[in-house]
């Protein structure tokens, strides 16, 4: 069944009625729903300004749920800005915990996508759209589990601040900014960053909680030459040479790394992993230098970012006719550094790889920062592992190193603790994250929203 959503949640059940499949059991999975198709089709793309009016959608609902009108504010910075929402506990001289989640998402070309990408659409036990997954499914989450836990009048310990970014995927402007504004903090629990992972089959085999990540950094490359017509072919071709220069970072592989954050991940996953990436994992923990081990986890995509820093090309702009020989050319490397190497040396191994030292190479600075590793507090660690094992009995909770930048680098940075705590449950083979046809199984929301309700719950009692 192939069904267009709609934000109401009245509107949404009546409309679903017929197909339980296609909606969550509980009312908080529903409303958790309706959050998340409302979000997904205000396309929160940088450069086209809907941020605040998503801001403004979901203060409605905070606010309709109980939540003091003057507790909600939108702080607006440029074409964006980041939201937030004040849960008053009892001591509210006490550092607030934040939980953190960001609004806006990837581009997305409607002509690539077999569904337009801001429409929700629900169909064989999916949500698709952009953001489905990244990052606006926890952030309806854990809006529907305190929007239910206001409505039933619970008071945490201390006060809880929601605290959704507008630029993550861009410039971190907004977090930057928001991280300076609740320097008291006392812990960020992120939504964007951790989770369940399942096997092929659906089994959970595995739940990670982020205490660390990669850095992120844009490497620009630039070669230039004066040209000419296109019928005299010389020695020199800005696009040719470019072209060699981004097929050896292609094939160049950085050396593998182990930190004590990976080995405790590779270690705690392989108890649940299947028999071969379980042997490998065991075998790289072991030995970082093991190649048969190497080579088994960098062809998973969902191990390849734990094992080495990696650099890709992702852009490339050059020449300016048809019927000309360029006379310049750009392209940008993306590189997610594995912690303890430095964003310079890694711009002098680009260099190099690269050998041609007609080609300039520059780090753009984009604000993000380099990586720093959060201390996992014991009695954090055991309020998040009782709400898994609600969730999923006996199921391994382990740290882990996220591949990716998240907000939680800038309050890492002013040494406060950030833990990665998504309650998406998903199988490697459907994280569509930055990519076509982006997914949420419906089947995450109703033990998600419970997921959140249950560390929030444990660890502001």
């Amino acid at each position: 069944m192939r069904l267009t959503l709609l934000a109401a949640p009245a509107l949404l059940c009546a409309a679903v009625t017929a197909q339980a499949q296609d909606v969550p059991a509980t009312t908080a999975g529903q409303e958790a729903l309706a959050i998340l198709t409302e979000a997904i089709e205000v396309p929160t793309v940088a450069g086209r300004g809907e941020v605040p009016r998503l801001a403004a959608l979901l203060t409605d609902r905070l606010v309709q749920s109980g939540f003091a009108q003057d507790d909600v504010s939108f702080v607006p910075l440029g074409e964006t800005g980041y939201l937030t929402a004040r849960y008053s506990g009892r001591d509210r001289s006490a550092g607030p915990i934040v939980v953190l989640a960001h609004m806006d998402v990837v581009e997305a070309r409607a002509e690539d996508w077999e569904r337009d990408p801001f429409t929700a659409v629900v169909e064989d036990g999916f949500v698709f759209g952009r953001g489905a997954l990244d990052n606006k499914a926890d952030l309806s989450m854990v809006m529907a589990a305190l929007m239910g836990l206001k409505r039933e009048g619970w008071i945490p310990a201390r006060d809880i601040v929601l605290l959704f970014t507008g630029d993550e995927e861009t410039q971190m402007r907004t977090t930057a900014a928001a991280a300076k504004a609740f320097a008291n903090a006392a812990l960020v629990l992120n939504a964007d960053s951790g989770g369940g992972q399942l096997d092929a089959d659906g089994k959970p085999f595995v739940y990670t909680v982020q205490a660390g990540e990669k850095t992120y950094a844009d490497y620009r490359l630039t070669l230039t030459d004066a040209g000419g017509h296109s019928s005299r072919p010389d020695d020199t071709n800005p696009i040719v040479d470019m072209s060699a220069a981004l097929s050896a970072i292609g094939a160049y592989q950085f050396p593998p790394k182990l930190s004590p954050l990976t080995k405790a991940y590779f270690e705690g996953t392989a108890a649940t992993a299947s028999p071969e990436i379980a042997a490998a994992m065991q075998a790289y923990a072991a030995d970082p230098a093991d190649q048969a081990a190497i080579a088994t986890l960098s062809a998973r995509p969902e191990y390849v970012g734990q094992v080495r820093t990696t650099c890709v090309p992702t852009m490339v702009e050059g020449g300016h006719a048809p019927n000309a020989l360029p006379q310049s050319i750009r392209a940008n490397v993306n590189c997610r550094i594995f912690p303890g190497t430095s964003r310079a040396e890694v711009m002098a191994t680009l260099t190099q790889v690269i050998g041609n030292p007609a080609i300039a190479i520059e780090f753009i600075d984009n604000g993000t920062l380099e990586s720093i590793e959060s201390p996992l507090q014991p009695e954090i660690m055991a309020a998040i592992r009782a709400a898994v094992e609600e969730r999923a009995p006996g199921l391994p909770v382990v740290p882990g190193m996220s591949a990716g930048a998240t907000d939680s680098m800038h309050f890492r940075a002013q040494d406060i603790p950030a833990l990665g705590v998504g309650a998406t449950f998903i199988r490697a083979e459907d994280g569509f994250a930055h990519g076509l046809n982006e997914r949420l199984p419906l089947a995450t929301l109703d033990p998600g929203v419970q997921q959140w309700r249950k560390v929030l719950t444990t660890i502001a009692r």
